[in-house]
């Protein structure tokens, strides 16, 4: 493969970040379809209101819809250190707030190996020629 044949990398890691959007958004889609859902969801927040729970979820899956279009209009430095920062918190996110639903098993580990892509890409990332 010759260099020119390469993807730009701005180009992959907003493409990755695409990649675990959807899945985020279709692991909530079809959870959200199962009968008795909102009863363990319930339990789940304890004494956290569900529209809070889904308010902190929403502000949660801002990160990889914002970084679809920061990965390709920041800089190189400050490219990598977003992409870096803001897969560790997706990653938390992700693990952290979880189920043991076999489609969330799959979509998860999907988005989490993107994500550990998209910070390995970042952090491999060579500084580009000045």
């Amino acid at each position: 493969m010759q260099k020119s044949d390469k993807m730009d990398v701005k180009i992959k890691l907003s493409t990755l970040w695409i990649v675990v959007m959807f899945n985020m958004a279709y692991a909530d889609i079809l959870s959200l379809n199962i009968p008795g859902i909102e009863e363990e969801l319930a339990a789940f927040a304890g004494d956290t209101s569900i529209p809070l729970l889904m308010l902190i979820g929403a502000i949660f899956i801002q990160i990889p819809v914002g970084m679809i279009f920061m990965s390709r209009m920041l800089d190189y430095k400050a490219n990598r250190r977003a992409n870096i920062a803001a897969g560790a918190i997706v990653i938390v996110f992700v693990v952290g707030g979880g189920s043991l639903l076999p489609h969330y098993i799959l979509l998860a580990t999907i988005e989490v190996l993107c994500v550990l892509l998209i910070m390995w890409t970042a952090w491999k990332w060579p500084e580009p020629n000045r």
